[in-house]
């Protein structure tokens, strides 16, 4: 367990030069605490700052953000009481994500799908968390629910030997955070080129322009990412997403501005009709939002 609690993120974000398009979905973020009510599991590899739905539905009201996905967090376990809840209070503005097991029961699932479960997360950080023996049958359970699987990856050279599972999947696959290549390996390097690759022949296949601060050499403005971005919002701008990563638990470097990283997305992807698409469109189609 991690007793050293993590940097709380920017209480003031700063006001985007670009205002977001109406009906814009941050989604990927995470709600912990207040703890006497939601405790952290035992067992974490981090422990957040106390940071529920009143905190999220600010940064959300600075950004100029409608809608959002919340990313059920590792730190609270397999109870997702803190994340139905935000759901539930939000009136249809959240859809969440969870993490479970292959033996939850299909009860239990049933009854997270009518809360707002959209998907369920699958991630390299956890062991066999994506193996055959794990993926398989999370992979099924996803389908019968009608539910997307999500991958958060260690690194981009995880990805390409996910490929062939992904064409037989049966089910929308999101990648998370840009497939985490660090900047240093660029877009050229072999498995970023297969998630370009793969994204243009599978309609199932997204992903999430998220988190690109963790994945920088050069920090702030973190311009060595801005390659990455492009080409993915170019490779298929009907299956690309955006991610705050709110409230950025568990990073070493200094806590980026969200309104700041809001720019920054602004401003590498250009064309108004690319960001409504990866604000707006595409995660109301992933996750099934209603129009507002």
């Amino acid at each position: 367990m991690a007793d050293e609690p993590c940097q709380p993120p920017d209480p003031n974000p700063a006001t985007p030069r670009v205002a977001p398009p109406p009906g814009s979905v941050d989604t990927h973020a995470h709600i912990y605490g207040p703890f006497d009510r939601f405790p952290l599991a035992a067992r974490r590899g981090y422990t957040p700052h106390p940071l529920g739905f009143e905190d999220y539905c600010a940064m959300l009201s600075a950004l100029g953000i409608d809608r959002a996905v919340i990313v059920h967090g590792s730190a609270n376990g397999l109870n997702h009481a803190v994340t139905l809840d935000a759901i539930a209070r939000s009136e249809g503005r959240f859809k969440g994500v969870c993490i479970v097991r292959p033996e939850t029961a299909v009860a239990e699932l049933d009854a997270m799908a009518g809360a707002g479960i959209c998907g369920l997360r699958l991630s390299a950080t956890v062991k066999g968390g994506l193996s055959p023996a794990y993926v398989d049958p999370m992979t099924a359970k996803a389908k019968e629910l009608g539910w997307l699987v999500q991958l958060h990856l260690r690194n981009i050279d995880e990805f390409p030997p996910l490929v062939p599972w992904i064409e037989r999947s049966g089910v929308e696959v999101l990648i998370d955070h840009l497939g985490r290549p660090r900047a240093s390996q660029s877009v050229d390097c072999p498995a970023f080129r297969t998630l370009l690759s793969a994204l243009r022949a599978n309609g199932n296949l997204w992903v999430k322009i998220c988190s690109w601060y963790r994945l920088s050499d050069a920090g702030p403005p973190y311009d060595d990412m801005r390659p990455f971005v492009e080409a993915l919002a170019a490779a298929a701008p009907d299956r690309i997403l955006w991610g705050t990563n709110w409230p950025h638990p568990n990073i070493t470097i200094p806590m980026p501005n969200d309104g700041i990283l809001i720019d920054q997305l602004m401003e590498w992807v250009k064309d108004d009709y690319q960001r409504r698409a990866i604000l707006c469109d595409n995660p109301a189609r992933l996750f099934g939002f209603a129009p507002l």
